[in-house]
């Protein structure tokens, strides 16, 4: 939920106040859910694909956990920059591809803010064919605020927000920033869009799809959702 598009003007100016804090402050919400994905890689780690790698940095987190990882990017200059960020390491591979023409086997796959980019049930299937026995699908996603019950989780995550980028980046930055919380450069911009679907519409779909699927609501507009294919 974005404040400073609620009718109610003090409300819009409130949301302009911690609009200007957060581009003081900046941090990155898609690398502050890392360490949850790290902390629930499979036991057995041969091979790991993240769909959408951008630039790369969960990439590198992933590389020295699994024999390989490989990730993909639909987005040509984020494939050349995470491509160019691991070149010559014979344990990552990154190719530009959408995710329907990804195949193989691994045992883990992670998505970082990815998953509302694609078609949600068609990609959750693809994902879990992906998956050797007992490997993991992980997803931090995004999703659509349209209930109380979103409101309740979106409205301390925008008042909490700052108080995190003060921590996490105590130096205000003057320049404008990238989602990774860097200054801007001549690096390309990730892509971004806005989620069509509601947290309780891609629980309902996981659901479905994934038997036993695990989706969590995340403070900072973030989702998440784990799902371990059965054993052989």
């Amino acid at each position: 939920m974005d404040l400073r598009t609620v009718p109610n003007p003090l409300v819009r100016a409130g949301g302009r106040v911690l609009r200007r804090l957060n581009d003081r402050h900046p941090w990155s919400h898609n690398d502050h859910f890392h360490g949850w994905i790290l902390r629930r890689l499979p036991a057995r780690r041969r091979r790991a694909l993240d769909v959408g790698c951008g630039k790369g940095l969960l990439l590198g987190r992933l590389r020295g956990r699994f024999d390989e990882v490989m990730g993909v990017d639909a987005d040509a200059a984020m494939a050349a920059v995470a491509a160019e960020r691991f070149a010559g390491d014979p344990a990552v591979t990154v190719r530009r591809a959408r995710f329907e023409e990804v195949d193989g086997t691994f045992d883990a796959v992670t998505m970082v803010a990815v998953l509302h980019h694609l078609q949600l049930e068609a990609a959750l299937r693809h994902a879990a064919g992906l998956l050797a026995p007992g490997g993991r699908l992980l997803v931090v996603g995004l999703a659509r605020a349209d209930t109380l019950a979103d409101l309740a989780w979106d409205l301390p995550s925008s008042l909490l927000n700052p108080l995190v980028g003060l921590i996490k980046h105590p130096q205000p930055v003057r320049k404008p920033v990238d989602d990774s919380g860097s200054r801007a450069s001549s690096e390309p911009v990730m892509p971004v869009r806005d989620p069509a679907d509601s947290f309780a519409e891609i629980s309902r779909v996981a659901r479905e799809v994934l038997p036993g699927a695990r989706p969590r609501r995340r403070l900072f507009f973030r989702y998440t959702l784990e799902w371990s294919r059965p054993p052989a």
